[in-house]
């Protein structure tokens, strides 16, 4: 064995590549050395989930699921983006999206879609939890705004993520699944790192939101009606350890 260190990791890479090659050293077989019993990969709505049905019908021991992960359906502030991905919805679900709830509607297609083919699991990367008050009617004036390329204002963002988040709960909720809040996350800190490879390309942060008060009005706006999913909490600064474990207690 050799230890990792500026003259020896040429070397090492090398080895490392060359077992990689080998059918011993396979993926399947790496995790069949490892013990793994279960791997949950996350994808977005649009996926087709081909490899996964691939993995099933070829008889891989170890179970690989996927989890359903809509945040490019709330991502308001980049409206093209988000208007593209709704465009390419309607396509998914082979239907129209004209207004708020028919957007729903679509995404609930997709929702089933991902549970027959073996998800249990939704995953939200959130730079926090989302509860501001709203009404039905803001919300169709403000997913209007959105189809006809007006950017809300901050409050209406708020709002409509807020909106999303309540409605992809009561999904899970009415699904038996799991839902997974990934809370804190600084995303895209270098605008010249972004514009040369993209979003999610390692140049997200940790950051330091607030997250108590409206972590407790959103678990309580599902709990009070008990419509709240088996939950799971991650937070991405230590500073909150203490928070969301005081915070789970609470909705036992």
């Amino acid at each position: 064995d050799k230890l990792l260190n500026p003259g020896t990791e040429k070397e090492i890479y090398e080895t490392c590549s060359k077992m990689l090659r080998t059918p011993q050293w396979s993926c399947r077989n790496i995790m069949r050395k490892m013990n793994v019993k279960l791997v949950c990969t996350t994808e977005g709505p649009l996926d087709s989930l081909e490899h996964h049905r691939r993995i099933r019908q070829d008889g891989f021991e170890i179970k690989v699921h996927t989890a359903f992960r809509p945040d490019k359906a709330m991502a308001v502030e980049d409206l093209p983006a988000l208007n593209a991905w709704i465009d390419k919805l309607e396509g998914a679900c082979d239907t129209e999206i004209t207004n708020f709830a028919s957007y729903i509607e679509a995404l609930r297609n997709r929702h089933y879609y991902f549970h027959e083919n073996g998800c249990r699991l939704s995953d939200h990367g959130l730079e926090t939890a989302y509860a501001e008050d709203y009404t039905e009617n803001e919300i169709k004036k403000i997913f209007g705004k959105i189809r006809s390329g007006k950017k809300p204002d901050a409050l209406e963002r708020l709002k409509f993520k807020s909106a999303m988040m309540i409605e992809f709960a009561l999904m899970d909720y009415e699904s038996g699944w799991v839902m997974q809040l990934h809370l804190g996350a600084l995303r895209n800190t270098s605008t010249r790192m972004l514009k040369t490879v993209g979003p999610d390309t390692g140049f997200d942060s940790i950051g330091d939101f607030e997250i108590a008060r409206p972590l407790a009005k959103f678990l309580d706006a599902l709990d009070k009606n008990n419509e709240l999913p088996k939950t799971i909490l991650y937070n991405l600064n230590p500073r909150d350890n203490e928070l969301i474990a005081a915070m789970v207690g609470n909705f036992q």
